[in-house]
C-alpha cells in the first residue's frame, strides 16, 4: 500500500452516494402507498365485524316483521336489556333475583366442576401418557364413556346426590374431565425421548422428571384442554340448569319461556354467548402467557 491509499487523520468520511429527484420521488411514492395499504389493513380490520354485526341485526329485523311478529326487533330487545340491567343484582325472594345472581351461580357451578375435574383430569393425564400400564388400562373404558352426551349424566347425579345443585356440578365435571385427560396425555406423548433419557442418565426422581422436564413442555397441551374445557361446561350447565331448576342463568332462561317473555330470552343468549367468549378470551390470554414456542 503506497501513501497515496493511506488514510488521512482526520479526513472526512467519504460522502453518501446522492439519489437523484427521481429515485427520490419513487421512494417517496414507494413510502405512501405502503403507508395508504396499511391504513386500509387496518381500517378493513376495525371495519369488518362492524359491518358483519350491522347485517346480523338487518337480518334480525327482517326476520322480526315478518311471519307472526312474535319475535321482538334489536330495538325491543335493547330498551328490555337497559331496564332489566339497571338492577341486575335485585333479590325479591329465592325464585325472584335480578340475572347477575343468576350468572353467578352458574360460573359458581362451573368453577367447582371444572376445578374438580382438572384435580382429577391433569394428574391422570399424566399417568396415561407416562405410563404404557396406565394408558392400556384406561383407554378403553374413556373411549367408551367419552361420546356420551353430558346430559345423559344428569340422571346418575340426581339419583345419587339427591339434589339438582351437586347433580349440575357432577355434570360439568365429568363433561370437562375428557378434554384436560386426553390433551395432557397427548402432550406427555410428545415429549421427545432424548430428555427422558437425559433424565434417566442423571438419575433423576420421577417427581423431578414431571416438575423439570413434562410439565414445561406438556404446558401448552394442557391449557388447550382446559380452553376446550371450560367451554363446554358452560355449554352444559345452561342445559342442567334448565332441567333441574334453582338459580341459574340457565334456569332463569327457562323462567322467562314460561313468562313467554321472548325479548328476556334472546338477552339470556346473548349474556350467555358473552361470558362464554370472556372466558375463552381469558384462557387465550393466559395459553399466549405461557407460551414459550
Amino acid at each position: 500500500m503506497n501513501a497515496a491509499t493511506l488514510p488521512v487523520a482526520g479526513a472526512a468520511a467519504p460522502a453518501a452516494p446522492v439519489l437523484d429527484a427521481e429515485t427520490q420521488a419513487r421512494m417517496k411514492a414507494q413510502a405512501e402507498a405502503m403507508a395508504r395499504a396499511q391504513r386500509l389493513r387496518t381500517m378493513t380490520r376495525l371495519a369488518a365485524p362492524v359491518v358483519g354485526f350491522a347485517f346480523f341485526l338487518l337480518v334480525w329485523q327482517a326476520v322480526a316483521h315478518s311471519g307472526d311478529k312474535q319475535l321482538p326487533g334489536p330495538l325491543a330487545v335493547w330498551d328490555a336489556a337497559v331496564k332489566l340491567f339497571s338492577d341486575p343484582f335485585y333479590v325479591n325472594g329465592p325464585n325472584d333475583q335480578g340475572i347477575g345472581w343468576n350468572v353467578l351461580a352458574s360460573l359458581k357451578r362451573v368453577g367447582i366442576g371444572f376445578g374438580l375435574a382438572a384435580l382429577v383430569g391433569i394428574p391422570l393425564g399424566f399417568l396415561i401418557g407416562r405410563f404404557a400400564f396406565f394408558n392400556q388400562m384406561l383407554d378403553p373404558i374413556i373411549s367408551l364413556l367419552r361420546p356420551v352426551s353430558p346430559l345423559a349424566w344428569l340422571p346418575i347425579g340426581l339419583m345419587v346426590f339427591k339434589a339438582a345443585n351437586p347433580a349440575a356440578i357432577w355434570t360439568i365435571f365429568i363433561c370437562s374431565i375428557w378434554p384436560m385427560v386426553i390433551n395432557t396425555a397427548v402432550g406427555v406423548r410428545q415429549v421427545p425421548q432424548d430428555y427422558l433419557n437425559v433424565a434417566r442418565v442423571l438419575n433423576l426422581s420421577e417427581l423431578t422428571i414431571i416438575r423439570k422436564i413434562l410439565f414445561p413442555a406438556v404446558l401448552p397441551y394442557m391449557l388447550t384442554g382446559i380452553r376446550l374445557a371450560v367451554g363446554t361446561a358452560w355449554l352444559v350447565i345452561v342445559a342442567a340448569e334448565m332441567l333441574t331448576g334453582g338459580q341459574g342463568i340457565g334456569f332463569w332462561l327457562w323462567d322467562e319461556w314460561n313468562n313467554l317473555n321472548v325479548a328476556h330470552i334472546l338477552i339470556a343468549i346473548f349474556v350467555i354467548g358473552g361470558v362464554g367468549l370472556a372466558l375463552e378470551a381469558l384462557l387465550m390470554a393466559i395459553a399466549r402467557r405461557f407460551d414459550y414456542s
